[in-house]
């Protein structure tokens, strides 16, 4: 390991805190792979405790000798690079104020398969073409706090390694188990043949309400959220075996998919 001071941003030896944009890291070590940006002690713990390897690390000057981010540090401090700059320098990097002062680049984990997942859980979640990051990062939160056991995603979804993701989710998409279904795959059918009844949270005239006994009755439960802009896709619909709302008042007519994925899991998983 080497502790090295930066001074600008243009240096080719943090390129890959400056260089790739998100996606670009997503592909960075094709065909074995990507690369992800971590930010926060706390995000950058919790995606190691989950076997996420470090490439380097990029510390704020004043807090590198803290306990928090030396404690981060210890067990990577003979073997990986640790990158030092003033505030000013990384917050030209991250385009905001960094507040915690620590990024981690890492390699991305294998994501496991989807019918391993299905395997061993009763309650899990759907997003259906969700792409907002925060939505994403939000909804992993909720999920985390409140008893879902595993997160499936389509491939337009937003991945929950972007940074934005993990840091509203406050790391927690390095907690809750998570994959993408096949692209372009029949996942109301591999959740059906994995012995699930399928729930899809859609503003459409029949829907049940999320209070109903008959949702909460059943042993494996998958709940379908869809993206921010149209919902569910009427073939979603079309093979569910529930489509449910939550009730509104005041004339509103739903919430956001990130909010109402907490009162769904509340309500579905107590």
């Amino acid at each position: 390991m080497a502790i090295i001071r930066i001074n600008d941003i243009n240096d080719d030896r943090v390129e890959l805190f400056t260089k790739y944009n998100e996606a670009q890291l997503y592909h960075y070590f094709e065909p074995k792979g990507g690369a992800f940006i971590a930010e926060t002690p706390e995000v950058i713990k919790r995606a190691l405790d989950r076997g996420a390897e470090p490439l380097a690390f990029l510390v704020e000057e004043k807090a590198f000798e803290s306990d928090v981010v030396q404690s981060l540090l210890r067990d990577y401090l003979e073997e990986i690079d640790v990158f030092i700059a003033q505030l000013n320098v990384i917050n030209k990097i991250t385009g905001f104020n960094l507040t915690r002062g620590v990024l981690a680049a890492c390699k991305r984990p294998n994501l496991p398969e989807a019918g391993d997942l299905l395997a061993g859980a009763r309650r899990v979640a759907i997003l259906e073409d969700v792409m907002n990051p925060t939505n994403v990062g939000a909804i992993f939160r909720s999920a985390a706090a409140l008893g879902i056991e595993a997160i499936f995603l389509t491939h337009p979804s937003a991945d929950p390694f972007y940074r934005r993701a993990a840091r509203v989710s406050m790391g927690t998409v390095f907690q809750v188990p998570w994959t993408y279904f096949i692209k372009d795959s029949d996942y109301m059918n591999t959740l059906h043949e994995a012995g699930f009844s399928v729930v899809s949270m859609a503003l459409k005239e029949g829907a049940i309400p999320l209070s109903a006994p008959e949702l909460k009755a059943q042993e494996k439960l998958a709940v379908v959220f869809g993206t921010e802009s149209t919902g569910i896709k009427d073939e979603t619909i079309a093979k569910s075996d529930f489509v449910s709302i939550i009730p509104m008042h005041n004339e509103v007519d739903s919430l956001n998919v990130a909010a109402a994925s907490a009162v769904t899991f509340w309500e579905l998983c107590k």
